[in-house]
């Protein structure tokens, strides 16, 4: 195979999934800027070991290879993940709405979700992001962490029971003061 031909096929193959390897690592590093550079460097990797790639799903495979970047992007910057602030701008989602209120409402929504899945440890965050943002199975994500299917379930179980507590904290003070609000002449 030619080298022209291997990157004809590699096009192909990975291309496609470009966004959803950008997704996943921007989950993953929490900035754009980093995820960035997971991203470009996972390519990188994915171009030099293409030849071991033997037309399974190349989704799959390049979003492995993008949480394998980013957790060895992760050791060599520790001390800058632990610091890395929130970018509610990055993760926030986009679409037109019907009025003003409804404008604010879904803002407030999103930035109270994005915060709260922001609170999750990464493997918790990684789990969630593949099933509910990237719609990919439990035997897909086993594949991509290198873990049983089994330990994908308890892992999602957990994730989800921890989003949930972490939703609840942040809407328990709202729900307070409009409670105290209300009960006011």
């Amino acid at each position: 195979m030619t080298e022209a031909d291997k990157l004809a096929r590699f096009e192909q193959a990975v291309l496609p999934h470009l966004d959803a390897a950008h997704n996943l690592a921007r989950w993953l590093a929490r900035n754009d800027h980093d995820a960035e550079d997971v991203v470009q460097e996972a390519y990188l990797r994915a171009f030099h070991f293409f030849e071991g790639f033997h037309g399974e799903d190349g989704r799959a495979w390049l979003l492995k290879i993008v949480r394998n970047t980013y957790y060895t992007w992760l050791e060599r910057n520790r001390r800058h993940e632990a610091a890395t602030a929130f970018d509610e701008e990055i993760h926030s989602t986009g679409g037109e709405a019907v009025s003003p209120e409804a404008v604010l409402v879904a803002s407030a929504d999103s930035r109270l979700l994005w915060a709260a899945l922001n609170e999750l440890p990464a493997v918790q965050r990684e789990a969630l992001v593949l099933r509910e943002l990237e719609g990919l199975s439990y035997k897909e994500i086993a594949e991509i962490a290198g873990i049983p299917a089994g330990t994908v379930m308890s892992r999602l179980a957990r994730a989800r029971e921890a989003l949930k507590a972490a939703l609840g904290t942040r809407l328990q003070p709202g729900l307070a003061a409009r409670a105290g609000k209300e009960s006011q002449p």
